[in-house]
């Protein structure tokens, strides 16, 4: 592998690239569902904003280094892919060695703020979610297995866990329904993804499903996932969690989501691949708003 040269850097294009090195924005959905998490089990309770801030901040704090790690181990698949090599690492604008003891601080800062200001079992919830995403998915399952998405997608799970402990101390039923929804929401949305990038994926020799076993499997199994995901986000009013504000939002963004499903299968084209990944980017974002909004505007007695 090539080495790229470390060249010097202002303040701003430094604090730039340890941003993107955190990758904000997938930060950014992460603690959403882990706030939707909070206020869910909250039951309409007011949450403590100390708990609060703690959990949102300990959580941007593990996502982070979490991100950072991954960077760190896959820097060389990153440099091979055109969507990765100018990622701060592979770019030469962050050192490996750098990279990988921001990742590690940032996990150590967040297991000692959750656990001294929120409780221990939302500290080791935070610190499983960043071995989960590390140790599990980047290490054993990215590189050998198409079902690295299915797997691995629990990580991404792991934050409305954190924000249930949070505000609550405990991990019910309940907080497991909503671990399983973004479960199954992680593989239709990885694999629209991967459908339009998949040249990248073939070059860099990750046997994502489109790589190896091709695209119309791929859009079927997009739809199945799709399918159960609708079928599983009614499953929350049955426990009570959410009421009829709830179950229509879910209806007509798990009816969007199928449709585009559907016509990604008849479609078949990159086009339909990255419509059909930016809907589900703003499908889980807006069913967990939709929790949020029934649980705070119509509280279940």
């Amino acid at each position: 592998m090539q080495t790229r040269l470390h060249l010097p850097a202002t303040f701003d294009s430094t604090l730039r690239a340890y941003l993107q090195l955190a990758k904000l924005r997938i930060v950014a959905l992460l603690l959403f569902t882990t706030l939707a998490a909070m206020v869910v089990a909250a039951k309409g309770a007011a949450l403590s904003p100390l708990i609060l801030c703690a959990t949102l901040v300990g959580g941007a704090l593990a996502a982070s280094g979490a991100s950072a790690l991954n960077q760190y181990i896959e820097r060389d698949l990153d440099a091979r892919m055109a969507r990765t090599k100018h990622r701060p690492v592979p770019s030469g604008r962050i050192a490996p060695a750098d990279a990988l003891l921001f990742g590690l601080a940032a996990l150590a800062w967040a297991a000692l703020l959750l656990g001294t200001l929120v409780n221990w079992l939302t500290a080791f919830l935070a610190l499983f979610g960043a071995v989960y995403y590390v140790g599990i998915y980047t290490l054993l399952l990215k590189r050998r297995t198409p079902l690295n998405i299915v797997i691995g997608g629990g990580a991404g799970a792991v934050p409305v866990l954190v924000g249930w402990a949070a505000a609550t101390g405990q991990l019910p039923l309940e907080s497991f329904v909503l671990f399983a929804i973004i479960l199954f929401w992680t593989p239709p949305h990885s694999w629209a993804l991967a459908l339009y990038i998949n040249a990248d994926y073939e070059n860099a020799d990750i046997p994502m499903l489109p790589v190896i076993c091709g695209a119309q499997a791929t859009h079927v199994q997009i739809v199945w996932y799709s399918a159960n995901l609708v079928i599983l986000t009614l499953v929350p009013p049955l426990l009570g969690m959410s009421g009829a504000f709830y179950v229509a939002c879910a209806l007509a963004l798990g009816g969007g989501l199928l449709w585009h499903a559907v016509k990604l299968l008849h479609a078949a084209d990159s086009a339909t691949a990255w419509r059909t990944y930016k809907y589900s980017s703003a499908y889980l974002a807006l069913l967990f708003l939709s929790m949020m909004l029934d649980t705070t505007l119509f509280p279940l007695t």
